[in-house]
């Protein structure tokens, strides 16, 4: 083994590499549980106890809870979202109650104090520097109010929408879009639940509308998250729990349950016995109410996060198994060699006694001293990975608590020594078969290199077959699944039919892979001797060839699958939101409340200037809006028409047939709404200007228009804007469609648009295509990084084999080359020979794997996607290129120490016989 520690070197770092990987995903994966424990258990601060229930605890409960001897004080765990305002600056702000006791308070103050009485309020640093406020300003909370309808007034929120009910999308203030209430606050973070009661079947609901009222309030106080207890809502700011609870009792309509909540936290009295008090606390609330300490309700809530699953720790597995996977051909490969060019030597060890079991054993534990000296050199490295991560990460502000050190656990240091020991170990077997099958006599024979090797055996050639026609047919049959709306059948067959049709291409490469290898081969015979020579020595050793090629096949087939995949759902996507959406980007007052029923509130004339001034954006064409009612089944049934130029209209129109046949006299209503109302194109429509609270008697005159039923999104209907004017005289502009040059740049365009809003007035709803294409393409295109950068660990493990395979062929190969170099092949020329050898293999398993995940990935997608539409599929040309590139030139750099290798050795030197 210590002559041949050169030789083994690239195997070593092959499984050094491999459980490297594994023991930073181990590792990681503790981190970020532990991450995500501490910020969960942050929320409780110091807390003694947190009492649960799914049910919720009333006021009641608390005050129980608070009674409890031993209990000094008892909070229960609330977050509320309102519109906080500034100037022209306005963000919603999750805050939390003033605690009654320190050892609920999560947060530090970095300057002032909490809030002790109504009209004040505290908040996080970044927040009131955004703001620019400092202590003693004035911010204005903006919350909703339960008010009831006046006597006899039009009441917009008694009106039947187009859903034929009442709305609160018909009540809600057009002045702001409701409050995302409790949207911070969900079960899983502990947040309280206010639960409402529907009316019962018969009853009506209470007739009245939310209006939004602002709230003047003195900043008192500056807010630092240190343990990230509301990292993940943006931070919390905090109220009096007066304020709070005055206007929790406001935002109720009548008949509607008042709040309970899901957890309350617990601080015991000194001397008091936890464990008593737990008992106590639970026989008193009864039901499915728990106590645990704060530790436990935190690992608790962390486990229904990933229900009870490390999710994030089994998918990095899975790459780590697959990069496993090629070191295991790689240290194959090693070993084949090594066992070749020991000929002689084992069956020298024949002659003078040693049998065919000692010399497998002694193959097997060379493999396992490799295995166990790379795989400690890998848990180190990958130790070290991890807490290199981990310093970056803490010299930056992430808003989230991380450990100083790395905490090295049994199982990351365990398993990767034994999965790299045991794969090493499993790799050998072949090898060590092939050591007991050496004869003595060959002891008496010249040591020449190993010539072309048989074929593989008829029970591979089988097992390959079944497993790819197996594969294919399931592969088909996820497709059909799809197609027909099964999605998750679908997806599970094609995945299934992918890795059975994969796991038998890789089987059976033996027997096609070289063959390949041939083909390539001749058509570069034609470029003369030294290729015709690189060619040859690529068929030599069949097997050797086709291990090392699908090595890089395996990492190569799953970046292309993952990369078509990704290109292909982008695609899809783009052409339903294309069908989802008129345009790319809806500037609107009123996006919320395309049911109509509110107040319409004017765009203000800025906007649509600040929207044309954005780079990448092409033309603004402004909407003016109004609520209009239209007799159906014998209601007035309240919608949001909005009027738009119709050449306008077409040139913006991501699909031309959603505003097809706009004109004076029509009206466009989507496909949507038409299905819910059972209306044809053709039908006639009476559109009249609707009673709105402030507007009991707007002017105007009923048009009759035919009905063009088309497959525009959204609710709203379309009408020209002198339709709409004849309707409602003096309807507003609300609305601005926005299109853009390049829609291909929504990922850019869009976060410039918003930013040149984000100081408007009023709160403007930016939406459109290019506003989720924008969210989804970064979506795709980080978790597309993500899973490559992963598997480009593969990829690498792969490429050192090439460099392996060329490394140790040039050895067996000495006196063929010095051969060579005799008969007038100058260095050069065989430094050239290997190099064209070491891209062929590499460019010929990056192309087959191209054209493999490039078959995988159209049929996951059109597994996966087909229940969305039409499913587009599309070839992701640059990473292709990219990935085979990438290939030949690590081929070509593989070749370059082999290559020097064999130039430097003597020809008379090579040819001497051992």
């Amino acid at each position: 083994m210590r002559r041949s520690i050169g030789r083994l070197s690239a195997a070593g770092i092959a499984i050094l590499i491999g459980t490297a990987f594994l023991t930073a995903t181990l590792l990681a994966g503790t981190v970020i549980n532990r991450i995500t424990t501490d910020s969960i258990a942050a929320q409780f601060a110091d807390s003694d106890l947190v009492v649960a229930s799914s049910t919720g605890i009333d006021q009641a409960g608390v005050a129980e809870i608070r009674g409890t001897e031993g209990v000094e004080a008892a909070d229960p765990q609330v977050l509320r979202a309102f519109e906080l305002v500034s100037g022209s600056k306005r963000t919603y702000q999750v805050v939390v109650p003033t605690a009654s006791d320190p050892r609920f308070e999560a947060q530090e103050l970095v300057e002032g104090a909490m809030p002790a009485r109504a009209g004040e309020i505290a908040l996080p640093s970044d927040v009131a520097e955004r703001f620019g406020v400092g202590l003693g300003d004035t911010v204005t909370v903006v919350r909703s109010v339960w008010t009831p309808s006046a006597e006899g007034a039009a009441p917009g929120a008694g009106a039947p929408t187009e859903e034929g009910a009442p709305s609160e999308d018909a009540t809600a203030s057009a002045d702001t879009a409701p409050a995302p209430d409790d949207a911070a606050a969900s079960a899983d973070e502990g947040g309280d639940a206010a639960p409402s009661d529907e009316p019962a079947p018969g009853e009506e609901e209470p007739a009245g509308t939310f209006v939004d009222t602002n709230e003047k309030l003195t900043l008192v106080g500056t807010l630092d998250d240190p343990l990230g207890a509301y990292a993940q809502v943006g931070g919390a700011g905090v109220l009096s729990n007066d304020d709070l609870t005055a206007w929790e009792a406001e935002s109720y309509a009548p008949g509607e349950s008042t709040t309970a909540y899901n957890a309350v936290l617990v601080a015991l009295a000194p001397g008091a016995d936890l464990e008593a008090v737990r008992s106590t606390v639970t026989g008193s609330l009864g039901g499915d109410t728990r106590v645990w300490t704060s530790a436990e309700y935190a690992k608790d809530q962390a486990a229904q996060m990933t229900g009870g699953e490390d999710v994030f720790t089994y998918v990095i597995l899975t790459f780590a198994a697959i990069a496993l996977l090629v070191a295991a051909l790689v240290i194959a490969n090693t070993f084949q060699v090594l066992v070749a060019q020991r000929t002689r030597t084992l069956a020298l060890l024949r002659c003078v006694g040693a049998d065919r079991k000692q010399l497998a054993r002694s193959v097997l534990l060379e493999a396992v001293i490799l295995g166990l000296v790379a795989s400690v050199a890998g848990i180190l490295f990958g130790i070290g990975l991890v807490q290199l991560a981990l310093t970056v990460a803490g010299s930056m502000d992430l808003g989230i608590p991380l450990p100083s050190v790395v905490q090295v656990t049994a199982v990351a240091v365990l398993v990767p020594l034994l999965v790299g020991t045991v794969v090493t170990l499993v790799a050998s077997f072949s090898p060590a078969r092939a050591a007991t099958r050496v004869a003595p006599l060959a002891a008496l024979r010249p040591s020449d290199a190993p010539t072309l090797s048989s074929g593989a055996g008829r029970v591979r050639l089988a097992i390959s077959s079944i497993l790819v026609v197996g594969g294919a047919g399931l592969l088909v049959l996820g497709v059909l699944l799809g197609q027909q709306g099964s999605a998750e059948a679908g997806l599970l067959a094609a995945t299934a039919g992918g890795a059975a049709s994969f796991v038998g291409v890789l089987v059976g490469a033996i027997f096609w892979l070289p063959k390949v290898v041939s083909l390539v081969g001749k058509v570069l015979t034609g470029s003369g001797s030294t290729a015709k020579l690189a060619a040859a020595n690529t068929l030599r050793n069949p097997r050797r060839t086709a291990a090392t090629s699908t090595a890089l096949l395996i990492g190569v087939t799953l970046v292309a699958m993952m990369s078509t995949g990704a290109v292909s759902a982008r695609m899809s996507m783009n052409s339903e939101l294309d069908g989802r959406y008129p345009v790319d980007v809806s500037l609107a007052t009123d996006g919320y409340d395309e049911y109509g029923g509110n107040q319409p509130v004017e765009l203000p004339q800025s906007t649509i200037g600040t929207a044309e001034k954005v780079d990448g954006v092409e033309s603004v064409v402004p909407l003016t809006a109004t609520s209009v009612t239209v007799p159906l089944d014998g209601n007035d049934v309240t919608f949001l028409a909005r009027g738009v130029d119709p050449g306008a209209a077409t040139a913006l129109s991501r699909d031309k047939k959603a505003v097809e046949g706009l004109a004076p006299g029509t009206v466009v209503v989507p496909a949507g709404v038409a299905e819910s109302w059972d209306i044809s194109t053709g039908d006639q429509l009476v559109l009249t200007a609707a009673p709105l609270p402030e507007d009991a008697n707007p002017e105007g005159t009923p048009a009759t228009l035919e009905a063009l039923v088309t497959p525009m999104g959204g609710r709203a209907l379309l009408v020209t804007p002198q339709t709409l004017e004849g309707v409602a005289t003096g309807a507003p502009v609300t609305t601005a469609w926005v299109g853009l040059a390049d829609v291909n740049d929504a990922a850019s365009v869009v976060p410039a648009l918003q930013d040149a809003l984000a100081d408007s007035d009023l709160p403007i709803d930016v939406t459109g295509a290019a506003v989720e294409r924008a969210m989804y393409q970064k979506v795709v295109d980080t978790i597309l990084g993500v899973i490559v950068g992963l598997l480009a660990v593969a990829v690498v493990i792969a490429l050192i084999g090439v460099a392996n395979t060329l490394s140790l062929s040039v050895i067996e190969r000495r006196r063929e080359s010095a051969t060579l170099r005799a008969i007038g092949l100058s260095r050069s020329q065989l430094r050239w020979m290997l190099a064209i050898e070491g891209m062929l293999i590499a460019g010929v398993g990056a192309v087959l794997g191209i054209l493999l995940g490039i078959l995988y990935g159209w049929a996951g997608a059109s597994a996966a996607l087909a229940v969305m539409g039409d499913v587009t599929l599309a070839v992701p040309w640059r990473d292709v290129a990219l990935v085979l590139v990438v290939a030949l030139v690590a081929g070509l750099l593989a070749s370059v120490i082999p290559g020097r290798s064999a130039a430097r050795t003597s020809p008379v030197e090579a040819l001497a016989v051992d």
